[in-house]
């Protein structure tokens, strides 16, 4: 297809145009651009794309700023200036909410945008493969490739494919000379990178996790004990990085990489870090979830609470609470907080979260929320006055927002990262809720992610 013209943005990062009536996706281009492309998958309503040449850059395209990009699968919107992100943020929230949810909807408030465009997330995670990805131009000098070894990223839909990166611009560049420090210490004393698809070798993953207080933590993954060499990799990277406060490894010799299910043992400091959110301390360890943009987490809390519209005397409901962040944030403003969460760790960090904050006015229960929210479970705790919900990508299953109308609170505040089903939770609320405030806020800029709060009232 020639000389074609790239018309909008569209979901997961991509961009649209229209060839004989047919949607085309096509990544890594801006509205305006003129393309020629290739179909590389087809079907009855839409078609994807890549571009094999450009006659036209479009005038809202700026210069990315990695040398990653198009081939790392993260960052797509590195060639869109940030304005123009967040114009296209907006809208995704609004049509999602307007075509799916089929509501009355109030006036959005302007998208609140983060501040720091780069270096801004606060745990990433990298992956060591002897068969790196090879880009295109190192395609043609395949016979010259002497070093297959990666550490960095899997490449989409390419489960056994790592990129090599040299750097990222996510995370504090500590990150990158940590893992660059790692990767050259590997190489000079032979040591194994993970073969994904043969299920061998040394070297697995490894996390960086960096905190608001300066505190540093490094988890190293080994797919087999090697005492000796994992006992010297580690105490190398304790004395090059002595600002590593929280060091720590795991033998993982299981199919995936996930270290939930696993001992995380700690070789040197502490088997934790600490956030801070105004006076309030966060522990986070090895296995906590913590949104990964601090300062943009403590702005959406914030939304969070001035929408709950709290008084000091409200029984307040935090669904999916995680590790208590919202419960607790909101605790000193409210009666009594009840957190619910799936995952029996994350509840256990959420007490531990109150009780270094001396906050005793919260209770958390572990379970499959639409389990433990029942008609008796609202009858013994109380009908609350406001209810904070937080769920999945998924958005909330069809009992939870049962439960919910059941409940009848005076005001639900809704937190979603995916305002699709955002949209259709809103539809069905809609039977006893108005939405009387909307609020985007952008958390993972360069991405096409964006988180939304709503504010509902009961009608």
């Amino acid at each position: 297809m020639e000389q074609i013209e790239i018309l909008d943005v569209a979901a997961e990062g991509k961009a649209i145009t229209r060839w004989k009536d047919k949607v085309i996706f096509v990544p890594f281009t801006a509205p305006g651009d003129i393309v020629d492309l290739q179909i590389y998958r087809q079907k009855k309503s839409f078609a994807e794309g890549r571009v094999m040449k450009f006659h036209k850059y479009s005038d809202l395209r700026t210069e990315p700023f990695c040398e990653h990009f198009t081939v790392c699968g993260g960052c797509k919107w590195q060639h869109l200036p940030y304005s123009e992100q967040l114009k296209f943020k907006q809208q995704q929230i609004f049509d999602n909410l307007s075509r799916i949810g089929k509501i009355d909807l109030p006036d959005f408030e302007p998208i609140m945008g983060s501040e720091k465009t780069e270096f801004y997330r606060n745990k990433l995670e990298f992956t060591f493969s002897n068969k790196r990805w090879l880009t295109s131009s190192e395609m043609g000098l395949i016979h010259e490739q002497k070093d297959m070894n990666a550490l960095g990223f899997h490449i989409p839909g390419c489960f056994d494919k790592v990129l090599d990166i040299k750097k990222c611009w996510l995370q504090d560049n500590i990150s990158n000379e940590i893992r660059l420090a790692i990767r050259q210490y590997a190489l000079d004393h032979d040591l194994e990178f993970f073969d994904l698809r043969n299920q061998e070798g040394f070297l697995r993953t490894m996390i960086v996790r960096t905190s608001s207080t300066g505190e540093l933590m490094l988890i190293i993954s080994f797919y087999k004990e090697d005492k000796e060499a994992r006992e010297a990799l580690l105490s190398f990277v304790a004395d090059k990085f002595p600002q590593i406060t929280s060091l720590m490894y795991v033998i993982n010799g299981k199919c995936n990489d996930t270290i939930t299910d696993q001992d995380i043992l700690v070789f040197k400091g502490n088997d934790h870090i600490f956030e801070q959110m105004e006076d309030l301390k966060f522990k986070i360890g090895p296995k906590s979830f913590y949104q990964t943009n601090s300062e943009q987490a403590y702005r959406l809390y914030s939304i969070t609470r001035d929408f709950a519209g709290l008084t000091g005397n409200e029984l307040v409901y935090d669904l999916y609470t995680g590790t208590g962040t919202i419960a607790n944030f909101v605790a000193k403003n409210a009666a009594k907080v009840i957190g619910i969460e799936y995952v029996p760790e994350a509840i256990e960090d959420a007490k531990v979260n109150s009780d270094i904050n001396k906050i005793d006015n919260t209770l958390f229960y572990a379970g499959d929320m639409k389990d433990i929210l029942t008609l008796d479970f609202i009858n013994e705790h109380g009908r609350p006055d406001v209810i904070i919900t937080d769920p999945p990508r998924a958005g909330m299953h069809e009992d939870v927002v049962n439960a919910i109308l059941f409940a009848e609170p005076q005001r639900i505040v809704y937190v979603s990262c995916n305002p699709a089903t955002q949209a259709r939770d809103l539809q069905l609320l809609d039977t006893k809720y108005k939405v009387t405030r909307v609020q985007p806020v952008d958390m993972f800029p360069h991405t096409h992610h964006v988180e939304n709060v709503v504010l509902l009232e009961l009608k």
